[in-house]
């Protein structure tokens, strides 16, 4: 899911205030706004790209291939009717899953996430208090969802062995996970299909999915099976079930699997889906039935709506020999289709350079409109969404950033397939990062790195659970800025080139496989050839940031024995507060203008620097260049000398505070 970055004029204002550094952070400002003129950033303009400009007025048709990339656990045949005056989902399902462990298993586990909107004591609600982002709980907006029915195939009925569980936190209203008892144990390597019917009325949308208007956003909406780990998966020692409620800050964790999947809608409707039609649809008595095919995805979402305005182009690049983007547009988006398949385009073309080949293909975009923004900004299996069409003139981080994270998360949470409930970073983190490469690549603009930084106000470790953040902006802060600063500053010390070995072998390696972080740590020191346990002990498993402090100035002038007149000595203590780090830079200026740079191999906690030079030092600054991606407090960075008085001042102070407030409140 993105997050917004919000209002960048008072970010510029507030860091041009910063340590003397306005004039660096304006000029760099006024260079990305020029260069959303340059000619290379018009839409069709992308190098290695073929670029199709007519584009079918009717959703193109297509069959199954016979390559197998997953190893497909469940199996999914679904048929659900859309009410669309009571906006709720009737469905049933037969699901098939297949036994990936050794051990015989008793019972199986349900995600019902619908429930989470069933009443204000869900766990999803008690935690986030009825919001998501900006978006709230609309007056009577609640939602669930009932199992009517679930059969064996010789017809024996479930129903009544069916028990709801709190795993996370004990908490019995909630509703979101519930555990199954079968009457026959299923051995490893053996299949079991179960038939299900169920209800869903549609929650009024702030938090994903529900209805808003005419227009439908179904995501997780369907009982979805839990997934069961092999011992070895995730680093486990023994195989069991991976069970989490649906939590306020939490998304999702599921098998690799495929669906087939009938969706009624009324005639008018168009239909946006994970995956691609089969056959036409069969339109009568004002219904209309549509068929959705998708394999080795591990999720299946749609949306639906009569005032749709679609658009199809067919594409291909060096990297990808060919998918259909697909754009589904509220009509207060309908003069920006160009912008929407172009930041499409150059995020398949680039990504599929730097994290392997696309290999679905479509790619579905829905807008929402503005009503439905709760919709807006999420990701699903070969669709995503973009935000609620608010403007008819959205600037680039409203639009093209928007869809460009969300299509990075077709690799981190598409493909390779991490556990968000318990490692959001590996996915929010990543796509983070994948998304400032690009803005930057094409559009040259980035928020300046010393403000995200500066919104880390609350780090924590980005290997604990989700829910265990607590404060929504605490878990944003973590899971997107902190986890994405950490590949930055990964990426600082080995440098462009062998980072991007980095993050292409970690890519290629894991796809389809649900990797951990330690098998990110593994790939960072197989590619690098030594150790970086202390760095990921501090910096991803703990809750350590950079702080190095800049803590007495004192001047002692003296004669020169030279003769050359006064000389002055200038003492300046330094520490390390924070995590460990290789190196820093330290700038010394002194009275008269001149300039001495210094690097600390960091070997200890304190470091004393003696200078004797014909003016005293005037000031003195930690990491002028702001290198140091990862240290969030930089007011000891800065202090100013001044011989007439016995301590020294930061002025920058109150402003880096007031900083650091401030956007950390604008963070979602």
């Amino acid at each position: 899911m993105t997050r917004r970055i919000l209002i960048f004029g008072l970010s510029f204002v507030a860091l041009c205030l910063v340590a003397g550094t306005a004039l660096y952070f304006y000029q760099q400002s006024q260079t990305h706004q020029a260069a959303f003129t340059l000619d290379k950033n018009k839409p069709g303009q992308i190098a290695g790209i073929e670029h199709v400009s007519s584009a079918p007025q009717s959703e193109s048709i297509q069959q199954p291939t016979a390559e197998v990339l997953s190893n497909r656990v469940t199996e999914y045949h679904i048929n659900v009717k859309l009410d669309e005056q009571e906006n709720t989902l009737t469905g049933s399902e037969t699901i098939t899953w297949t036994h990936p462990g050794k051990k015989s298993v008793n019972e199986l586990y349900f995600h019902l996430y619908p429930n989470a909107f069933a009443s204000a004591d869900s766990t999803f609600m008690k935690e986030s208090g009825g919001k998501l982002r900006n978006d709230a709980m609309p007056k009577d907006g609640w939602g669930s969802m009932e199992l009517t029915e679930i059969r064996t195939t010789d017809g024996i009925s479930l129903l009544h062995r069916i028990q709801y569980v709190q795993p996370d936190d004990g908490n019995a209203k909630d509703k979101t996970l519930v555990r199954v008892r079968l009457p026959v144990s299923v051995q490893g390597g053996e299949s079991i299909t179960l038939k299900i019917s169920f209800t869903v009325k549609l929650p009024k949308i702030f938090a994903r999915m529900g209805a808003a208007g005419d227009f439908v956003m179904a995501g997780q909406w369907f009982p979805k099976i839990s997934v069961y780990e092999p011992a070895g998966t995730r680093g486990r020692a023994t195989e069991g079930w991976n069970l989490h409620q649906y939590h306020g800050n939490s998304e999702f964790y599921s098998n690799f699997s495929i669906y087939s999947v009938e969706i009624d809608v009324p005639d008018s409707y168009t239909v946006a889906a994970t995956g691609f039609p089969t056959k036409a649809a069969n339109i009568q008595n004002g219904r209309k039935l549509v068929h959705y095919y998708a394999d080795d995805v591990h999720d299946f979402a749609w949306a639906a709506s009569p005032d749709f305005i679609y658009a199809e182009e067919p594409f291909s690049s060096d990297t990808i020999p060919g998918v259909r983007i697909k754009l589904y547009l509220d009509p207060a988006h309908k003069d920006l289709k160009e912008r929407y398949f172009y930041a499409a385009k150059v995020a398949l073309a680039n990504f599929s350079k730097w994290y392997g080949r696309y290999p679905y293909s479509t790619l579905s975009i829905v807008v929402p409109p503005a009503e439905a923004n709760g919709a807006g900004g999420m990701e699903y299996p070969t669709l995503v969404t973009s935000f609620g069409a608010k403007s008819d003139s959205p600037d680039y981080n409203e639009l093209e950033r928007t869809v460009i994270h969300e299509i990075a998360h077709q690799y981190f949470y598409g493909m390779i397939a991490s556990n968000e409930f318990e490692e959001a970073w590996l996915d929010e983190g990543f796509a983070s990062y994948a998304e400032d490469k690009l803005m930057e690549q094409e559009f040259a603009t980035n928020l300046p790195l010393p403000v995200q930084s500066a919104i880390i106000t609350s780090p924590a470790s980005l290997t604990q659970n989700a829910w265990k953040y607590g404060d929504s902006d605490v878990y944003a802060q973590n899971a997107y800025y902190r986890g994405k600063l950490v590949l930055l500053d990964i990426e600082k010390q080995v440098g462009a080139k062998t980072m991007k070995r980095i993050m292409s072998s970690y890519s290629l390696k894991y796809r389809f496989k649900h990797p951990t972080t330690k098998d990110f740590q593994r790939t960072v020191e197989q590619i690098t050839g030594r150790s970086w346990k202390d760095y990921f002990n501090q910096y991803v498993y703990s809750d350590k940031m950079a702080d190095f402090s800049v803590d007495r100035i004192q001047i002692h002038p003296s004669d020169s024995s030279s003769g050359n007149g006064l000389i002055y000595e200038s003492i300046i203590d330094i520490s390390r507060k924070g995590a460990d780090y290789p190196e820093v830079a330290i700038l010394l200026s002194f009275k008269d203008g001149h300039t001495l740079r210094k690097t600390w191999k960091v070997d200890n906690d304190t470091l004393q620097i003696k200078v004797q030079y014909k003016e005293p030092v005037d000031w003195v600054q930690i990491d002028p260049d702001y290198a140091l991606v990862l240290e969030n407090k930089h007011i000891n960075n800065y202090l100013k000398a001044e011989i007439q008085e016995p301590v020294g001042t930061r002025s920058t102070l109150t402003i880096v505070k007031l900083l650091e407030t401030v956007l950390g409140s604008l963070l979602w």
